[in-house]
């Protein structure tokens, strides 16, 4: 994963709040202003989007997973999409009280999409009237709506990434009660000291959440190829010395 100055202008990452909404704060991630608007130091965001990239694959090498987290109109799509193509869970439609608190009984409402699926797969959904069968369906979509991005997830994640960690309030006070690590991108309005691995940048530009959120996935992408480097390393040697313990 590289990450240059070049491209982080050219998305717009450098682009802060106004001041009326700033947070103190992040002042050590500030440039300057101009025009009103916070100027956010852009050497500091390569350097943070670097720490919180090792940091991750530290957690993907250890078999470990990753929550992406994004529900401003924004970051949606790109959360489900990086989600998807990492294969690591995901939140990007709305936070849902006790996702990481009460993660236990979380799951147990998780289930009722299975329920659901065995009964359209099984074909006992067409034992229901047409108007259960509407209401059995509309509850599956709310439920993939709310749900669909953790259904797998059967722990607790190693870490947590999250986009704008102001608008995220509730996921991050979740993870820091679990004791669980936050790679969060921080804008000028943001607090970065609750945030293990702030990322100085424009929380609101699609541009600038792709990009940010398309370096860190590139980390976990990279970890997963080097685990099975040396996975498969693992199994040649394992081969090549067997037949000599049974000699």
């Amino acid at each position: 994963m590289e990450v240059n100055i070049k491209e982080l202008l050219e998305v717009g990452a450098y682009f802060g709040h106004p001041s009326r909404q700033f947070d103190s704060r992040i002042k050590p991630y500030i440039f300057g202003k101009r025009q009103g608007i916070y100027i956010i130091d852009i050497e500091k965001t390569v350097d943070k989007i670097y720490r919180a990239s090792e940091f991750i694959k530290i957690i993907i090498m250890q078999n470990k997973e990753i929550l992406f987290v994004g529900t401003k109109k924004q970051s949606q799509n790109i959360v489900k999409e990086l989600g998807e193509k990492t294969g690591q869970p995901y939140v990007n439609y709305r936070w849902i009280g006790g996702t990481l608190t009460n993660f236990d009984i979380l799951k147990k409402r998780i289930s009722r999409l299975d329920e659901i699926e065995k009964l359209e797969q099984s074909g006992e959904i067409n034992y229901y009237t047409k108007k259960e069968i509407s209401l059995i369906l509309k509850e599956k979509n709310n439920l993939l709506k709310k749900f669909g991005g953790i259904r797998y997830m059967h722990r607790l994640p190693s870490s947590i990434i999250i986009v704008d960690t102001r608008k995220e309030t509730n996921a991050v006070n979740e993870a820091r009660k679990k004791g669980i690590p936050i790679v969060g991108i921080v804008d000028t309005n943001g607090n970065p000291d609750i945030i293990d691995y702030p990322i100085p940048a424009n929380d609101d530009g699609y541009k600038s959440i792709q990009l940010v959120l398309s370096k860190l996935s590139e980390s976990i992408m990279e970890a997963k190829n080097e685990k099975e480097i040396i996975e498969k390393a693992k199994n040649i040697e394992e081969e090549n010395v067997q037949p000599n313990r049974t000699n």
